[in-house]
């Protein structure tokens, strides 16, 4: 169990037998929240577990769920997601996706598989226990599918607990809400922070998430450590190296950039594609209006020196238009006309907010 979890762990196993039916653990991406509501499914499947509360990993309804083949035990994901599950990760935060190969997989959680969990829940429960079904993400439901989970959230079959994870809860119908007890997962502070990198082998210890892709993912240590496992440090280097020097040429960085992103095989196999290449722009240069407005450094704190170099020759109109204008960049990144187009605007914009213009 992750240290910033345990918390709400000893309040969930304080609950026993007043456990809720329906339960939605919400906050943001990288936080665990998947972690979780698997932990927790799999306490309620246990048939002897440890004292830690957590299930033992040994008795034959364990074996069975690690296996993959529990019977009480059902997962709503969508079909891009479907290989995730249960695989002790979160879903990838926004800008975090690859560049996917052949037909896409759906995005959505669809009604069919609501219909399958609706039938699965008609047949007695596996020694009469308890059951689980996992819906991660919530929001991922069309308005179809999350009508068709409602009916089982208002008429809940004896014994089953539903466990629905969400990074934007505002996105679920009131209805579903309404009949969830909500947990929320809160960000971990600096101290359990420092605790985590140093469990598991921190940049002082030889680990790899660094503090630099620490503070990158806004102190969320799931998404950092997934950005670590792609080899993301390297491509953190080179992002702060070619933003960090003085004069930098638009249209000679964007080729620069087009290469990297379409021929460099370190950045093809850590899947870094456009989306989170403007990910990273976005937070670059929040990082310097923040300043310029009289804020303080959060996503590039390593650089935090040279950002004050560069915000001090910013206006404050084109710090704050810049800043709203990579909002509209980061809407349409996921599908843009011409790759090399789109990168010379968006570096130009970039660039004429550092002269000081309004852009």
């Amino acid at each position: 169990m992750h240290v910033w979890l345990e918390p709400l762990w000893l309040q969930l196993l304080a609950l026993g037998e007043r456990l809720p039916h329906a339960l939605l653990m919400t906050g943001m991406p990288g936080l665990g929240k998947r972690d979780l509501a698997e932990a927790l499914a799999a306490r309620l499947l246990c048939e002897a577990p440890a004292p830690d509360g957590q299930a033992c990993g040994h008795c034959s309804s364990c074996l069975w769920r690690l296996g993959g083949n529990h019977p009480d035990l059902r997962r709503l994901t969508p079909e891009s997601e479907a290989e995730r599950s249960g695989a002790g990760d979160e879903t990838p935060a926004e800008g975090e996706a690859g560049e996917g190969e052949g037909k896409a997989k759906s995005t959505q959680i669809v009604i069919d598989q609501v219909r399958a969990v609706q039938d699965a829940l008609m047949v007695t429960a596996h020694r009469g226990g308890r059951r689980a079904v996992i819906v991660d993400p919530a929001e991922a439901m069309n308005p179809f599918t999350a009508n068709a989970l409602l009916k089982l959230l208002e008429e809940p079959p004896e014994g089953c607990i539903f466990l629905l994870v969400s990074s934007a809860p505002r996105k679920l119908l009131p209805t579903i809400r309404s009949r969830c007890q909500q947990w929320n997962v809160p960000r971990p502070d600096a101290d359990l922070l420092r605790r985590w990198r140093e469990e598991i082998g921190g940049e002082e210890n030889g680990g790899r998430v660094s503090a630099g892709l620490l503070a990158l993912c806004g102190g969320m240590p799931l998404a950092a450590r997934r950005l670590a496992e792609r080899g993301a440090q390297a491509l953190f280097a080179r992002f702060t190296s070619d933003l960090g020097t003085d004069g930098i040429d638009p249209l000679r960085l964007a080729g620069q950039w087009e290469a990297w992103l379409k021929k460099d095989k370190a950045a093809l196999a850590a899947g870094f594609g456009l989306v989170m290449l403007v990910d990273w722009m976005q937070r670059w240069v929040s990082d310097l209006a923040a300043l310029r407005l009289g804020g303080r450094v959060r996503y590039f704190p390593a650089q935090a020196e040279r950002l004050a170099a560069l915000s001090a020759r910013m206006s404050v109109a084109a710090a704050s238009n810049c800043y709203n204008e990579f909002l509209s960049i980061r809407r349409v990144a996921a599908h843009p006309l011409n790759l090399r187009l789109f990168l010379e605007d968006m570096l130009m914009r970039y660039a004429r907010m550092i002269k000081g213009g309004r852009s």
